[in-house]
């Protein structure tokens, strides 16, 4: 079974959002600390992903038009 992009798109940008949360809550201690950093450059990979499959979604419904 295929999983669609945009659903993959979505799901990382839940996961992006909810690792962003985590950064705020957990910055009580300080921004440079090593648990905010690690959960702010997993947040920022999972949006970059989500970034990708939403415009790999829309490249392929361009070409299905095409056709």
């Amino acid at each position: 079974m295929r999983t669609r992009p945009n659903s993959m798109g979505f799901f990382y940008l839940t996961m992006g959002l909810l690792f962003t949360y985590l950064a705020i809550n957990s910055a009580e201690n300080g921004v440079l600390s090593f648990p905010t950093i690690v959960l702010m450059l997993i947040a920022t990979f999972d949006i970059g992903v989500a970034i990708r499959m939403f415009t790999f979604s829309i490249k392929m419904k361009k070409i299905k038009t095409k056709k």
